[in-house]
């Protein structure tokens, strides 16, 4: 479906209402206003502390009562401030940065030091997801989010291996007893439609239910970007008693993103010229499908016993055809030199991933002011892959003028076909248990134990190209390749004051090498573990004026061992390198007196490989690709008598582009803004101003020399309901 294609606004106004905040107090208690619940309100801020977290623990924790840094983005504060995708809701969180591209399925995510599937995790409603070729594309839209939960640090004792930078859990909208109804038409720059809908309440005394479908099409903001994407949710909870209750969960996603994959260097510089320009073909397609249902159960025993069970199940349907690679080289008799393109590829990956997490909570007063609490618990989960791809066949290359071309098309579809399946089984067990010493005091650790199993068969064609069954692709006659791995964490909890806490952790960690769905046949390979490491942390966090000031500050050292190294120039590769981060992360939220509040967080780190070589070079000291050593955000909102302002600025520090640190990609401050009305309590218009004042950015690249542009100054605007 495409919607007014002839449309073009003759030119964009940009508004963007600055707000200062220069000497207004706090707000006392008495001060505060009563509840509204009018379309305006976003509910509680981003750094709420004293609400509990199910993603730094399976206890029921708040973040105050956790050894660790965990951030929640809420999904109203989220949709407020327009961010179209997963990826720019969750990198507005403390230490968390953008690493996404159409490889990855537009949604891998930097933290602390550490890049992509394979140490940021991510989850959803507390069921982790398992990349394929370093590859997730679900959830889909904000649009269906209840809020975003982010656990920085080392997160495998909880969620397994892939997680020493941190886990990100993304929460859906879960029925409720009271009604609501929700609703957004948008339209604005590149001929961009938002339509979106929800509804939830219940039915009766014992069941709720809650639906959400949201439609997103857009231009682009490169030649030939057209993009579209629709997601659809529902869920329904049984509630036959007051202690038990059920909830089955559905959720589709359908998404053809752009078909951009970078805009080439020129000259080793980005050229104004090329700002708008696609290298792809014409008839590129990328298309994500994910199909998920969950069934999740909660069975209050006791005052003293919990019992919860989640089956699951998702389907991914993931295709690629692309010339992908793009790299700008002098030419003899052509001023502007030529761009040579290569890598016609075509991948198409069908995924079945299930699984089942059952656990048990167990509270229990011990006398003399002592408590505890204990989690006990066991996780299984399974993923069968059909890999299939062109990579056999002879390279499409071409160059072509880098202002001036002809896009064409790609030479053949047809030779995408299946290459390998692979089986992957995950089992663990897992205990989280918190002692409470004193009123004050707390002891809390955990442990997993946790045994991957990988099985790989290739399928074998004839001379002909005919199918000629399938041969094990391990080395030896092996059947499988198995990966076990113990993690745990200890840390303890003072709280001087309710409100107040401070902390210290050691977590252990793994990541895999490479991606474990995906393990390769390689014989040197075969041999490998997986990646360990540890991080040490210490923080302080506090909630003051009944949660109207929100602090956190965390300091942290991680060290991860066993990366892949190469001695020498096509030397064998062997597990010898060492790579840690170090670095102070901070939030801050405040409500301030007058209708205005204030959102901001920030990050310094120093990231660096401790030893590591990649064939004659020593790159010892460098720091890691993709990782910014300097990052923050701010919003800044005021809200008075039917009016709502709000202005935010997004800081990337600068990247290198290779473990070489041969170019750097340049830091960045983008300025986002907005102005929504309450023509009713039920009806608002929104203007939303983007990139405000037009920064050509960088949002992560494919390649050295190949950039992903972000988009250009934009305004947007909105009607949205609630009811």
């Amino acid at each position: 479906m495409k919607m007014i294609d002839t449309y073009r606004p003759a030119a964009h106004v940009a508004a963007l209402l600055l707000v200062t905040c220069s000497s207004s107090a706090l707000a006392r208690d008495d001060d505060r206003v009563p509840p509204r619940d009018d379309i305006l309100v976003v509910g509680r801020g981003d750094g709420a502390l004293d609400r509990p977290s199910a993603t730094g623990s399976r206890l029921g924790l708040t973040p105050l009562e956790l050894p660790a840094s965990v951030a929640t983005v809420d999904g109203d504060a989220i949709r407020a401030r327009g961010d179209l995708t997963v990826v720019e809701a969750v990198s507005r969180a403390p230490g968390i940065t953008a690493a996404a591209n159409a490889g990855n399925g537009n949604t891998a995510l930097a933290a602390r030091g550490f890049v992509g599937q394979g140490s940021v995790l991510q989850l959803v409603d507390g069921i982790r997801l398992f990349p394929v070729a370093g590859t997730i594309t679900f959830p889909t839209d904000p649009w269906n989010v209840e809020r975003i939960e982010v656990l920085t640090g080392p997160a495998s004792v909880l969620y397994g291996q892939g997680a020493l930078g941190g886990a990100v859990n993304v929460v859906s909208h879960a029925p409720s007893e009271t009604a609501r109804y929700d609703a957004e038409l948008s339209y604005g720059a590149q001929d961009t439609w938002h339509v979106a809908a929800g509804a939830g309440g219940s039915v009766g005394e014992q069941l709720g239910y809650r639906l959400d479908a949201s439609y997103r099409r857009s231009d682009g903001w490169v030649d030939r970007g057209d993009n579209h994407s629709l997601a659809l949710s529902g869920a329904l909870r049984f509630a036959p008693s007051e202690r038990l209750t059920v909830t089955l969960r559905g959720d589709y996603g359908d998404v053809r993103p752009m078909r951009y994959w970078g805009t080439p260097l020129i000259n080793g510089r980005l050229d104004s010229r090329t700002r708008r320009r696609n290298y792809n073909v014409a008839d590129a397609d990328i298309r994500f499908r994910d199909d998920r249902q969950t069934l999740v159960a909660e069975w209050k025993v006791s005052d003293a016993v919990t019992l919860t069970n989640a089956v699951y199940r998702l389907a991914s349907k993931r295709s690629w055809y692309d010339l992908e690679s793009y790299a700008w080289a002098p030419a003899a008799g052509r001023p502007n030199g030529v761009i040579e393109r290569s890598d016609n590829l075509g991948i198409v990956q069908d995924i079945a991933q299930y699984g089942d997490q059952a656990s048990v909570k167990l509270s229990a007063p011990l006398g003399g002011g002592l408590a505890n609490d204990l989690v006990l618990g066991a996780e299984v989960n399974r993923v069968n892959l059909r890999y299939s791809n062109n990579f056999a066949v002879a390279d499409q290359a071409d160059a072509v003028d880098p202002f001036d071309f002809v896009p064409g098309t790609l030479e053949d579809r047809a030779a995408t076909l299946p290459r390998y399946r692979t089986a992957t089984t995950e089992w663990s067990i897992f205990g989280e248990d918190r002692l409470r010493l004193l009123r004050r005091l707390s002891l809390i650790g955990g442990f997993r134990y946790e045994v991957d199993t990988v099985r790989r068969r290739n399928i074998l064609y004839d001379a002909a190209g005919a199918p000629a069954g399938e041969a094990n692709a391990f080395p030896g006659g092996a059947r499988e390749k198995r990966f076990r791995d113990t993690t745990w964490r200890v840390g303890t909890v003072y709280q001087p004051a309710q409100s107040v806490s401070l902390y210290a952790q050691y977590a252990t960690g793994v990541d895999p090498v490479g991606t474990l769905t995906t393990f390769t046949n390689s014989a040197t390979q075969f041999a490998f573990t997986n990646a360990k490491g540890d991080q040490v942390e210490a923080g302080a966090k506090a909630a003051l004026l009944g949660g109207r000031v929100n602090v956190t500050l965390a300091g942290y050292r991680i060290v991860k061992n066993d990366l892949v190294a190469q001695r020498v120039t096509n030397g064998p590769l062997e597990q010898i390198g060492r790579q840690s981060s170090r670095g102070i992360e901070a939030a801050l939220s405040l409500a301030l007196a007058a209708g205005f509040s204030v959102e901001a967080n920030g990050t310094v780190l120093d990231a660096r490989f401790d030893d590591f070589l990649n064939g004659n070079a020593d790159l010892s000291g460098n720091t890691p690709p993709n990782v910014p050593e300097r990052a923050g955000n701010l919003w800044l909102t005021w809200e008075s008598r039917g009016v709502r302002a709000q202005a935010g600025l997004r800081h990337v520090g600068a990247r290198f582009v290779d473990s070489a640190n041969s170019a750097r990609v340049p830091a960045y401050t983008v300025a986002d803004g907005g102005l929504s009305f309450a023509v009713t309590p039920a009806l608002a218009a929104d203007v939303r101003v983007y990139n405000l004042f037009d920064t050509r950015y960088v949002t992560s690249t494919y390649g050295a020399t190949q950039w992903l542009l972000g988009r250009p100054r934009s305004l947007d605007v909105a009607l949205r309901a609630r009811l």
